[in-house]
């Protein structure tokens, strides 16, 4: 198979973070799921030894097959490339020190204890060249993904997950990523340039394991997870340097720190379900509710001056139209209240002294 010269840009790729964190979204309560990360192993290596303890050992779990991979392996390097037959596939690549292993299927055995490490903990060619081989495998799954290179490397530690790779690209596609649209196209367009701008790049593996690697499709979570890279472009838009899952002084952090001329800003993103989605008899209710919830938990040790963003970008015209009327109170100042589109426009309202200009208010 040959390269498709958009799967990536070479820069601003290589730095990722990954912190698990318990994080409260719509009263769902989750952990930040197990995302790909290679396994290193330091034992001796031959393509026998290969062969023996690692092919046969998902052949016969699951039925594989053993070939060259598709793109060359590092300098210095021998490597493989096992297909299982029901879809996952796996990568090996070793020399006289080291061996890596990365996969969406069951782990050999003999490699069970090894320790696990991000894109950003491993050489860099051993990084660069496992992406190249999932990029390829991921645009050859979902073509459609073709056309957005960076969103298809931003999010392929998702994409192709064990559990997720199903349910996730089906959020983007399906369900436009949230956005209350039939066509995703928009939506997909508007995540692709913004994470092209590279501003989360460093923040990969934080940020694309909010969405989650689960086998069910969950529109409530994945939707609020989103809600997080809404207010990220909102804030890189209005020009401001921020850092995601900021640590505060009471043992968790917060969604953003925002630097300021003034300072240092705290904000926290939540995401009304829509009605169409929840319970709720009307959108200003579905607002009020989840803003309280997010108020009466987390919010309440900071003791006020964190920012409330209140994202209701999923909700239908008309559902923000009743919002954008009625301009109800969340329970916490200073709060903006929000929806974005995927042109990038944006309406919304403020409560209490806002302190950040994101170009919403009058």
């Amino acid at each position: 198979m040959k390269r498709t010269d958009s799967f990536w840009s070479e820069t601003s790729m290589r730095s990722d973070r990954q912190r698990g964190r318990c994080k409260r979204t719509d009263e769902v309560f989750y952990i930040v799921a197990s995302l790909l990360r290679f396994r290193r192993s330091t034992d001796s290596w031959s393509v026998n030894k290969v062969r023996d303890r690692i092919f046969r050992s998902l052949d016969d779990a699951l039925g594989a097959e053993m070939s060259t991979p598709w793109f060359a392996p590092p300098d210095g390097y021998e490597a493989r490339r096992f297909e299982m037959d029901n879809g996952d596939i796996a990568l090996f690549a070793w020399n006289d020190h080291q061996a890596y292993w990365m996969g969406n299927t069951e782990t050999p055995q003999i490699l069970w204890r090894t320790a696990k490490f991000d894109f950003a903990s491993v050489p860099e060619g051993i990084a660069d060249w496992a992406e190249r081989e999932l990029l390829a495998q991921l645009h050859e799954e979902s073509p459609w993904l073709i056309e957005y290179p960076h969103l298809s490397w931003y999010f392929l530690p998702v994409f192709l997950s064990k559990d997720g790779r199903e349910t996730s690209r089906e959020f983007f596609k399906t369900h436009a990523a949230g956005f209350p649209i039939e066509d995703a196209d928009p939506a997909l367009e508007f995540y692709e340039s913004f994470l092209a701008t590279g501003v989360l790049d460093e923040y990969r593996h934080l940020m694309a394991g909010k969405l989650g690697t689960s086998e069910g499709l969950n529109l409530i979570r994945m939707t609020a997870a989103m809600g997080e890279f809404n207010a990220a472009y909102l804030l890189h838009t209005a020009g401001y340097n921020f850092e995601p899952e900021a640590p505060v002084s009471t043992g968790h952090s917060l969604d953003f720190r925002v630097e300021t001329a003034q300072g240092a800003h705290l904000a926290e993103v939540t995401h009304p379900a829509p009605p169409h989605r929840r319970s709720t008899s009307s959108a200003v209710e579905s607002v009020k509710r989840t803003a309280e919830t997010k108020v009466d938990g987390q919010l309440d040790a900071h003791g006020g001056g964190v920012l409330l963003l209140v994202d209701c970008t999923s909700f239908t015209d008309e559902e923000w139209e009743h919002v954008e009327a009625a301009e109800p109170t969340v329970g916490h100042r200073p709060a903006i209240v929000y929806r974005l589109r995927a042109d990038g426009s944006v309406a919304g309202y403020g409560d209490g002294r806002v302190p950040l200009n994101l170009g919403i208010l009058d």
